[in-house]
């Protein structure tokens, strides 16, 4: 079988994780407060913040941004589910607009005609670590005095030329950036997330609440040669990572260049196999944009059903994914379209991922271009 996706993992991590046992610290501790650091100098972020997961680093960015009842945060509906509900724990409302269908990102001239006085913040997401329109939405975003959250759950590594020049995605050219360590995405620390930022006070406001808003860390306390009796200034989560996965994502880190290099050259193998294939629509990747590949999408042509290529791929042991969904379309926001998400949808219904990870060999990426070749052609 061909996987979809394969951790990038071996003895390094294993041997890291092991010494975070051993030491007796296995919970936020020494590790975290490192891989923090390191990650924060990797994307040039001044501050970063290691959580359990990215949907607790979302809902975290929303609360620092005071979204709440009333509020409304415009998003994509093609992204995964946990976009929107992490809008909606904080009682705010997601607007749904649709995606640019070159890019699957959203689409800034979309988010411009959503733009209402009950707005409060975009939540844009870097699909399938493919770098969204930032300079547009930014520029949207200081207009109309809004919050700018980059949900960079797939887009570690990923880098986008702004400004003049190259920045790794998670600079924060918004206010907040979330990233996700799932074992999908390019590295991984099993479960867990970072937020990174350049505003000391939203970095100060992640780390309070992280710890049920506890005024002194556990480092702090621990280290202390001093009796330190803690409070607890406002209601806050438990959303701290541990130890361990921040061991592992430290060693993760350190691989994430060779990674990328690999992923990249990956995607270019499957430009070359699969470029001739009538009405087959391959990834497009602006000039402006460097992708860490995080997953190869391709389009289907239109006589071809997804899920018969699926099942057919399936029986003859290579792994895909359906494109990436549309929360519109699921039960608890089936109410709450307001704009054509012709697109998101037409993304969803006619697009497959392709498996993609550091680890494919030549001989199964050309199994995978062959096996689709042959499928698309018994189709026509």
């Amino acid at each position: 079988m061909i996987p979809i996706a394969l951790p990038f993992l071996g003895t390094d991590e294993a041997d890291a994780a092991r010494e975070a046992v051993l030491s007796g610290w296995v919970s936020q501790g020494p590790q975290v407060l490192a891989f923090e650091r390191e990650f924060a100098a990797t994307v040039g972020a001044s501050y970063a913040t290691a959580v359990s997961n990215c949907t607790t680093a979302l809902h975290l960015a929303l609360v620092a941004a005071n979204i709440g009842p009333g509020d409304e945060v415009i998003t994509a509906s093609h992204s995964f589910i946990a976009t929107a509900n992490c809008i909606k724990y904080c009682g705010g409302t997601p607007v749904f607009v649709d995606v640019d269908p070159d890019t699957y990102n959203i689409d800034p001239a979309r988010v411009a005609e959503a733009i209402t006085p009950r707005t409060r913040a975009i939540l844009a997401v870097h699909q399938m670590g493919m770098p969204c329109d930032l300079t547009a939405l930014r520029t949207l975003a200081e207009q109309h005095g809004l919050i700018l959250i980059e949900d960079a759950a797939c887009a570690a590594g990923s880098e986008i030329h702004i400004d003049g020049k190259w920045d790794r995605v998670g600079k924060a050219h918004g206010h907040i950036t979330c990233f996700s360590f799932h074992p999908r995405k390019v590295i991984t620390t099993g479960e867990g997330g970072m937020l990174t930022t350049s505003s000391a006070e939203f970095d100060r406001k992640f780390k309070l609440l992280r710890q049920h808003g506890m005024s002194v860390p556990d480092t702090v306390r621990h280290g202390s040669a001093q009796v330190i009796f803690e409070d607890y200034l406002e209601v806050g989560y438990n959303y701290r990572m541990t130890d361990m996965q921040a061991a592992i994502g430290r060693k993760q880190l350190g691989k994430l260049p060779d990674i990328i290099s690999r992923r990249r050259k990956l995607a270019d193998g499957y430009a070359e196999l699969l470029g001739n294939i009538e009405g087959l629509r391959l990834p497009f990747e602006p000039e402006w944009a460097r992708s860490n590949w995080q997953s190869y999408c391709v389009r289907l042509p239109d006589r071809a059903d997804q899920r018969t290529v699926m099942q057919s791929m399936l029986d003859q042991g290579i792994a895909t994914r359906r494109g990436i969904m549309c929360s519109h379309r699921e039960m608890p926001y089936r109410d709450q379209v307001k704009h054509d998400l012709t697109q998101s949808e037409l993304a969803q219904d006619r697009c497959i991922l392709l498996p993609l990870y550091a680890q494919m060999t030549e001989d199964d990426q050309v199994r995978v271009a062959d096996t689709l070749t042959k499928e698309l052609k018994r189709l026509s």
